[in-house]
C-alpha cells in the first residue's frame, strides 16, 4: 500500500511538471519574418509563404544585420507585408 501511494505521488508530480512546461514553452516560440524589401514583423508560426514573397525567418532575438531593414509592424492572422500593405493568404 505504501508503494502505491509513492507511485501516485510521483505520477501527479510528473503530470504537474509537464503541464507547467507545456504552458511556458508555448508562449516562447516566435520568429522575426522579413521580406525581400526589408520589411520585418513578428510571427508565431512559420507559415508556408508563397515563394514569390521572399520571406526569410530569424530567431526572435534577431536584430537588423544591415541597413535597409525596418519594422513593418506586427499583424494578426496569416499573411505578409509587401510594400507597406498587408497581404493575406
Amino acid at each position: 500500500m505504501v508503494r502505491n501511494s509513492w507511485l501516485k505521488t510521483g505520477v501527479v508530480a510528473g503530470l504537474a511538471a509537464f503541464a507547467v512546461a507545456s504552458v511556458t514553452a508555448g508562449g516562447a516560440s516566435a520568429y522575426v519574418a522579413c521580406n525581400r524589401y526589408g520589411e520585418c514583423w513578428h510571427v508565431k508560426a512559420r507559415w508556408a509563404y508563397p515563394r514569390t514573397a521572399g520571406i526569410v525567418f530569424h530567431a526572435d532575438g534577431w536584430r537588423f544585420a544591415r541597413p535597409g531593414y525596418r519594422w513593418a509592424g506586427d499583424h494578426p492572422g496569416r499573411g505578409y507585408w509587401r510594400h507597406g500593405a498587408w497581404v493575406r493568404f
